[in-house]
């Protein structure tokens, strides 16, 4: 992997967030490529329980200060960054004061999601390729993990179709167990409407609920990573059915060749 560019956008990664499925992996992944000799970015939110502080993350003047538009009102795009601590890895922040101040990840102390958790998806997708073309830095292959960043891949193919950086661009989606119960607000696919999606490519959001969110990314990427070993029976067969290239559950042991050549198929 060698000087291959691979753009890494997380819902969640450590040490900037707590353990789990999605946070772990989406540190162990960018850090055997980055041992690979590869070039990686890593992009996540930046919730408002991430310690700016101990982590010494600092804002990019020359990168923020952008406004991006959700929902026809215009929200100030402030971008941040970090250092791995021993890796020399580079995590940049999407951060805004309306959708990510707040102390929390995806939902309040009484276990209630946000409401604004799609617009806050929406934003994020946004964030990163506007931040991306402003590094003009151009990754061969784009890897998504977590719901929050399931609007990417939508995203890249319509919104950013004609965007020239990225005309070679692969997009992968590490598909994960269930994070969530209930629906994001039911407006959101009238929310990604507004930005030219049409209605056939995101009918799957009629319903805004977890699974559906994945099947939109799935639907919207190159290829697919089934990333835990007890993914539901719905989304395994929409995975198969879907005609992608995709990657059966590699333990932990032996993901780094699995993934490795997983890549190395699609460049």
């Amino acid at each position: 992997m060698e000087d291959k560019r691979i753009l890494y956008v997380s819902s969640e990664v450590v040490p900037y967030l707590a353990e789990n499925e999605v946070s772990l992996m989406s540190y162990d992944v960018p850090k055997m490529i980055n041992d690979q000799g590869g070039q990686i970015r890593i992009f996540m939110p930046r919730y408002g329980n991430i310690n700016e502080r101990r982590h010494q993350l600092h804002e990019v003047i020359r990168l923020s200060g952008m406004n991006l538009v959700v929902n026809d009102v215009d929200m100030p795009l402030i971008i941040k960054v970090a250092s791995i601590p021993k890796e020399r890895i580079q995590v940049y922040f999407i951060d805004n004061d309306e959708y990510f101040k707040r102390k929390a990840t995806f939902s309040d102390e009484d276990g209630i999601l946000y409401p604004d958790n799609d617009e806050r998806a929406i934003f994020f997708a946004k964030g990163v390729v506007e931040t991306v073309k402003k590094l003009n830095w151009v990754p061969d292959i784009i890897h998504v993990h977590g719901w929050m960043a399931s609007m990417l891949p939508v995203y890249m193919k319509h919104f950013y179709k004609d965007e020239a950086l990225f005309s070679e661009t692969k997009i992968v989606s590490s598909v994960y167990s269930q994070s969530f119960d209930g629906n994001l607000d039911v407006e959101m696919i009238n929310k990604i409407k507004f930005d030219g999606v049409p209605d056939e490519a995101i009918a799957d959001l009629e319903i805004p609920n977890y699974e559906n969110l994945i099947k939109a990314s799935i639907t919207h990427s190159d290829a697919v990573i089934i990333a835990s070993e007890n993914l539901s029976p719905s989304l395994t067969k929409f995975i198969e059915s879907s005609g992608k290239p995709f990657l059966p559950f590699a333990p932990k042991e032996g993901f780094a060749e699995a993934y490795t050549s997983f890549y190395k198929k699609m460049l």
